[in-house]
């Protein structure tokens, strides 16, 4: 990992990019550039201030890593959470391809470190994503599940369904039906 580059955990949206600029800025550490994940840094900066920035950080809900493992499956997560969360144009390659190309490291190497630290593959990681995605769309209700299928890059409505239910123990149209006024909602959804 270079010295100038910091690897940050749970940075998975823009507002954790600003969240972390701030506290650069706060902290007077200069940097060329905020990434999902990732800072690169003017300078190295002092043990002090790097325990600092941790500390700071962890208030915040964020780590900071400092193994070349830990910042790889921060790097595999920010992908695909960028990918499926924040990303306007659909994947035209598969994942691993993708998770392998942009991190230049041989899929099944990965695949091996994330389910070992993680205790899930990469595969479930996606399927857990793109629900929460599907979540989202469901709660917006702006698409019909066949919109929303094929915007996630399910193969039918049925197997987004199939999909749906294995994760969160309801259908799409149930969890639908419950943002819907006079309808008791269930706790965290």
């Amino acid at each position: 990992m270079a010295e100038n580059t910091l690897h940050i955990k749970n940075m998975v949206c823009p507002r954790c990019i600003s969240a972390v600029q701030n506290t650069l800025t706060e902290l007077n550490i200069t940097f060329d550039k905020i990434e999902l994940g990732q800072v690169s840094l003017k300078e190295t900066i002092p043990s002090e201030q790097r325990m600092e920035l941790s500390h700071k950080l962890a208030s915040q809900g964020f780590e900071l890593l400092e193994s070349v493992k830990s910042s790889l499956i921060s790097s595999i997560k920010s992908l695909i959470i960028a990918q499926i969360h924040h990303s306007e144009k659909a994947l035209s390659e598969n994942f691993s391809s993708y998770i392998a190309n942009q991190l230049n490291h041989e899929y099944s190497y990965l695949s091996r470190l994330f389910s070992g630290v993680e205790g899930i593959t990469i595969e479930k990681f996606i399927a857990q994503q793109k629900i929460e995605k599907v979540k989202e769309l469901l709660f917006y209700n702006e698409l019909n599940l066949s919109e929303i299928a094929f915007q996630m890059q399910y193969s039918s409505v049925a197997y987004l369904s199939t999909q749906f239910k294995k994760e969160t123990g309801m259908t799409p149209t149930a969890f639908r039906q419950m943002k819907k006024p006079g309808h008791k909602r269930i706790d965290g959804i």
